[in-house]
């Protein structure tokens, strides 16, 4: 782990993940135990959210208490289509977070990511992003995502993933060193066709019960 990657070992979300890796998991298993992760990584992802301090009344007695500083300055971005799995599981935890979505496809034969939607709240100058995707394989998606989301200078970014390879690491801090990566598991390697080893499948597919 290094400051711009965090390995979340949590045990409920090792064990989540088990759970979605094995072939045989259907797929209202699988979208439920997305979104139960997507959750988990939230929790880890906004420890470093600011609180400030207010004066409420309790039952028994006038106390400073801390709320979040910028509880609506969260945007949650979401890589079209695996991304809403995680998005989803997000918001239940943070449900006043804005909300944008990038839509982006890789060709199956040059693995280049191309881009057919992209919109975020229009004050995303204001706001920090996070940006998900179930998993960061070659890393040119998310290389893509993150270069298209620069665009709109937001306050911050970081990127939150459920499986990554080192391949997709390495590229994509080769081309984004700033942004730091929060993942829960880096896996083997990839293979010829640039999917996570060992992995779990296309996310998307067996999120939808789609291929």
């Amino acid at each position: 782990m290094t400051a711009q990657l965090t390995v979340i070992s949590h045990p409920l979300i090792l064990h989540k993940l088990t759970l979605m890796r094995k072939a045989d998991t259907s797929t209202a298993k699988f979208r439920t135990l997305l979104k139960e992760i997507g959750m988990l990584l939230a929790y880890e992802v906004t420890r470093d959210l600011p609180v400030k301090y207010e004066t409420i009344q309790t039952p028994m007695a006038e106390m400073s208490a801390p709320v979040l500083a910028a509880e609506k300055k969260l945007v949650i971005i979401s890589i079209m289509r695996a991304g809403q799995g995680i998005l989803d599981g997000m918001l239940e935890l943070i449900p006043s977070a804005r909300v944008g979505h990038i839509g982006l496809y890789r060709d199956p034969n040059t693995l280049v990511v191309i881009e057919y939607y992209f919109k975020v709240p229009q004050d995303i100058e204001e706001r920090d992003v996070l940006v998900v995707d179930p998993m960061m394989a070659t890393g040119n998606s998310a290389v893509a995502a993150v270069q298209r989301l620069k665009e709109t200078n937001p306050r911050s970014i970081k990127f939150v993933c459920l499986l990554a390879a080192p391949e997709g690491i390495e590229h994509f801090h080769e081309q984004h060193p700033d942004v730091p990566v929060y993942t829960a598991a880096i896996d083997e390697r990839l293979d010829e066709h640039g999917y996570i080893i060992p992995g779990l499948g296309d996310a998307g597919d067996r999120l939808y019960g789609t291929k």
